[in-house]
């Protein structure tokens, strides 16, 4: 897939935009080590006995290249006119004793946060990078998905067991999409048609989805930072709808227990819906009928006027939380994109409200009661999962923001072009394609979304990540 990546070149801007990372790091309000208590218990640690030996499955793990926090490992294949398949998640509910220091540790962080020059975990490394994690070639406690689908992608059955595994392969994305469009046999080789036949069942379910491009900050091996603007490759998005099928798995069983932790979000409004429609009639992609869904998924990522449009739609893709329930399933449990229930349970490693999913599925799936350290805190976690999410939210605006502040330096004083993907007011939202920089700006009379401006670079701050234009 195309990608533009703008990079700060060695130089003065270079050494402060590195000063301002790392105090980024230790301004976002998160504690950056572990205390000595917490690694020696994670170092002590052991998972129960699995309950199978599912040593013999090659399973694989697919991550972004160089990943060690490998939260799910699959298999794939084909069972009659259907399909098995195996999703292996980390066995952290196993690893981690509840009341203890590690868990202790893990509700004061939350989730993993990740920074330009390094990522903040939510366990100590030697669990979440080796002892728990998913990595190839050696045996691993891991809790199982094992999904029955029909010709149609539908699921005819499902269950969950504790097992040991081995994964077979650590693929990363770009190399796993480049095998699949060559043809070539691998791990991966149903992932395009069973994930084509999942996306399916979304769109006849009503889902949707917003596929904007990512905006990352990434290190070169030359010690340079860059954006690295892309779409998610098709296999990202057939793999995430492995993910999806858990997440859906996981609330059907913790709904038939009567208690668990649900990741919901509210269907828009009437309003946020004309206003969607208005706005794609403003950009020449108008929405005039079927479902919104539909009309994202029909976008054609080649035209400019997508990123606008999708930019738009953000704005009904809000509200997202977690609903806790304990004695009685909750009336509206569903979440309106994916147009299901659904909890996160398939990245524990990396998030804490997963433990807590996976401890009661589990035990429901043994024909057991929720555990009652699940029950007691369950209270606590959405208020710690906002709180973790902000600092997530904080962490990755600011260090965007001083990067491009960066990249923009050198050009201060001078002209730039700059596309209008939103309207802000009096202001806009922009898109400057060299150096790949997304920043709010002035907007010039008349303009509207989907044009092309020009703007001078008055001011960019790195340290306080500000930039400022003029037009």
């Amino acid at each position: 897939m195309p990608q533009r990546r703008s990079h700060v070149a060695p130089s003065a801007a270079q050494t402060e935009l590195a000063s301002a990372l790392a105090g980024l790091r230790e301004s976002v309000d998160a504690p950056l080590d572990f205390p000595d208590e917490v690694i020696a218990e994670a170092e002590a640690s052991t998972a129960p006995v699995p309950q199978i030996d599912l040593r013999d499955v090659p399973f694989a793990t697919l991550d972004p290249q160089g990943s060690r926090d490998l939260d799910q490992a699959f298999h794939l294949e084909r069972a009659g006119t259907g399909y098995t398949v195996r999703y292996a998640i980390a066995d952290v509910p196993g690893f981690v004793a509840p009341g203890g220091t590690v868990d202790a540790e893990a509700r004061r962080r939350g989730q993993t946060l990740y920074a330009a020059d390094g990522s903040i975990p939510l366990h100590p490394r030697v669990l979440s990078e080796d002892r728990a994690s998913l990595l190839a070639d050696v045996d691993r406690p891991a809790l199982v998905w094992t999904f029955a689908l029909d010709s149609s992608g539908v699921v005819s059955d499902f269950r969950l067991e504790r097992a040991l595994i081995r994964s077979r392969a650590q693929l990363d994305y770009a190399t796993t999409q480049l095998v699949i469009d060559r043809g070539e046999d691998g791990p991966a080789a149903l992932l395009p048609e069973i994930g084509a036949l999942r996306m399916e069942q979304e769109r006849l379910r009503g889902g949707a989805s917003l596929n904007l491009p990512d905006e990352e900050v990434v290190r070169a091996e030359d010690g340079t930072y860059a954006i690295e603007r892309r779409r998610p490759l098709p296999v990202e998005e057939w793999n995430a709808q492995l993910s999806l099928m858990t997440g859906m798995a996981a609330a059907s069983l913790m709904l038939d227990a009567g208690v668990g932790i649900l990741r919901t979000m509210p269907e828009p409004d009437t309003a946020a819906f004309e206003t969607f429609r208005h706005q794609t009639e403003a950009l020449g992609r108008p929405w005039t009928a079927g479902a919104y869904g539909d009309y994202l998924r029909g976008l054609d990522r080649a035209d400019p006027m997508t990123l606008p449009v999708l930019e738009a739609a953000s704005s009904l893709f809000r509200g997202a939380g977690y609903l806790v329930f304990d004695g009685e399933a909750p009336g509206a449990a569903v979440q309106a994109a994916i147009a299901a229930p659904y909890a996160h349970a398939t990245a524990p490693l990396r998030r804490l409200v997963d433990r807590w999913a996976l401890a009661i599925c589990l035990a429901e799936a043994n024909g057991e009661p929720a555990p009652e350290w699940a029950r007691a805190s369950l209270g606590e976690l959405p208020g710690l999962m906002q709180e973790s999410g902000q600092r997530a939210s904080r962490l990755n605006a600011a260090t965007i923001n001083s990067v491009e502040a960066a990249l923009l330096t050198p050009l201060v004083g001078t002209t730039i072009e700059a596309t209008v993907i939103e309207l802000r007011g009096e202001r806009a939202a922009v898109q400057i394609a060299d150096p790949a920089v997304t920043a709010t700006a002035p907007l010039p009379p008349g303009a509207e979304p989907g044009d092309v401006v020009r703007l001078r670079i008055v001011r960019a701050d790195i340290a306080k990540g500000e930039v400022e234009f003029a037009i």
